[in-house]
């Protein structure tokens, strides 16, 4: 499932700096999870870096992009096979 970035964002720029598949984009006021290319750092991380990272925990799951171990795995070779 994809995360989402709510409204306690400061947009610092930790989480974009370090997100493995470049999902994280700056918006206006507060940053943005592309869903087609967040993949909760499967197979990069034991959990999500940009969780770890946040000083503010503004991350949430986006319940419109519920995904499963396995589609989030397909979703992460199809991002490295295109890099």
């Amino acid at each position: 499932m994809a995360l989402l970035i709510n409204d306690e964002c400061i947009a610092c720029d930790a989480c974009r700096e370090e997100c493995p598949t470049m999902a994280i984009e700056e918006g206006d006021p507060i940053y943005i999870v592309d869903p087609d290319r967040c993949t909760e750092c499967i197979n990069d991380y034991d959990e999500p870096i940009c969780i770890s990272v946040c000083p503010v925990d503004c991350f949430e799951t986006d319940p419109d992009n519920v995904e499963t171990i396995t589609e989030l795995k397909f979703k992460y070779e199809k991002i490295r096979n295109e890099e």
